[in-house]
């Protein structure tokens, strides 16, 4: 695929083949291992490509976008988190790449580019309230994402944890999220979340795997770490 931006015409595949390591790849493959298209092209440099093609025709580029490897679809993604256009073209164009999400990874690192939510907090959290009540793997992980990078804050902290009992935790990939967000919520609104964890319907993997999330963390004191630790659910004859 050829584009042209800024006097500058880029094949994609080339570069992303010109910039790949092997041993690269092969570390990747083990981290993602349900992912069997990797050319091994480290995040950086896929951000080096996606700025100059967001600044350019990136409507052009996203019209043909390709998704052979799993670093076309991690940089469209990208570029998708770097344009510039109005909220609702915005929203069609995420809506659009969603179903592409296939693995973890680029899930967590598209979620984590949309700084447009910053400033479009409640047009956003109305659009992401269908992928929680999906029953697809992927679909439910970006919503998750997209509230602990979004929404932990005392305006959303009630309905977030709300939704995170309800959604479809069957999928491991879920259940990590879930758990990697309640244990965020505990970090910046330590009052409300322990509050949830004394009450909710988790089941008991997400549930000890947020309590796990906790104590990890530099920001908990041990004195908490230690209660939070004796708070965890002992395996079930």
């Amino acid at each position: 695929m050829k584009i042209r931006s800024r006097m500058m015409e880029y094949n994609i595949k080339e570069q992303l083949h010109a910039l790949a390591e092997e041993d690269y790849r092969k570390f990747t493959s083990a981290l993602i291992p349900n992912v069997t298209n990797l050319l091994g092209v480290r995040l950086p440099q896929l951000r080096k490509l996606a700025i100059p093609i967001a600044k350019g025709d990136w409507r052009e580029y996203l019209k043909h976008a390709e998704s052979d490897y799993f670093e076309e679809v991690m940089l469209e993604g990208m570029v998708i988190g770097l344009i510039k256009a109005e909220p609702e073209e915005l929203l069609r164009r995420i809506a659009d790449f969603v179903p592409k999400i296939d693995n973890w990874s680029v899930c967590d690192s598209f979620c984590i580019g949309l700084k447009m939510t910053h400033t479009n907090k409640a047009a956003v959290w109305d659009f992401i309230q269908p992928y929680l009540a999906s029953s697809q793997t992927y679909e439910i992980r970006f919503g998750v994402v997209m509230l602990l990078n979004f929404f932990i804050e005392e305006a959303y902290i009630d309905r977030l944890l709300a939704l995170l009992d309800q959604t479809d935790r069957s999928s491991y990939y879920v259940q990590m999220a879930a758990a990697w967000a309640i244990s965020i919520c505990y970090i910046k609104l330590p009052e409300v979340t322990q509050a949830y964890l004394e009450d909710n319907t988790l089941d008991d993997f997400t549930y000890n795997k947020a309590l796990s999330k906790i104590t990890e963390s530099y920001r908990v004191d041990p004195e908490t770490k230690s209660r939070i630790r004796g708070m965890k659910r002992k395996k079930r004859l």
